[in-house]
C-alpha cells in the first residue's frame, strides 16, 4: 500500500486541470514531473496582455496557435540542472509538453497579434479593435 502525505491542495489543483483543460500533470509527492507555465494576463486601454513565464524554452520550441477564437500557447521545455561536488553528485531534470488556451474576447483583433521574447518571459499583445465612434442616438416616438 502507497501511502502520501495529505495535501488539501491537490484536489483543487485537480479541479483546475479538468475545469481549464490542462492535461498537463503538476510533481506530485510520487515525483511524476510535468511543465506548466504560469501566466498573468491583464487588459490595458488599447490591447490585451498575456505574459507567459517559460524558463529555458527556446522561441523555437514555442507555438502559438489561433483557431475559433482560441489562443493556444504551446511548446515543450528541456532542462537539465547538474551539480558535481566533491562528495555527491545532483542531476535534476525538469522537461515537458505544456499548452495553455485563452478564449479571445469579441474585440480583440486577431489580425494584428504579435508576440515577443525576452528573459524567459513570453509576451503576446492582442490589440482591441476600435470602437465605432458615430453612436447616433434614436429617439423613441
Amino acid at each position: 500500500m502507497l501511502i502520501t502525505p495529505y495535501n488539501p491542495f491537490r484536489e483543487i489543483r485537480e479541479l483546475e486541470n479538468r475545469l481549464f483543460g490542462r492535461h498537463n500533470i503538476q510533481k506530485t509527492e510520487q515525483g511524476v514531473s510535468a511543465f506548466t507555465p504560469s501566466v498573468n494576463t491583464r487588459e490595458g486601454e488599447y490591447a490585451y496582455h498575456v505574459d507567459v513565464d517559460l524558463p529555458g524554452v527556446k522561441k523555437e520550441d514555442i507555438n502559438i496557435d489561433l483557431k475559433d477564437n482560441i489562443l493556444t500557447i504551446s511548446g515543450e521545455r528541456n532542462f537539465k540542472e547538474e551539480v558535481k561536488e566533491e562528495d555527491y553528485y545532483k542531476v535534476e531534470t525538469s522537461f515537458g509538453k505544456f499548452s495553455r488556451s485563452f478564449t479571445l474576447p469579441e474585440d480583440a483583433d486577431v489580425e494584428n497579434i504579435n508576440a515577443s521574447s525576452d528573459a524567459g518571459v513570453l509576451e503576446v499583445v492582442i490589440p482591441k479593435l476600435a470602437k465605432p465612434k458615430n453612436i447616433t442616438r434614436i429617439e423613441i416616438k
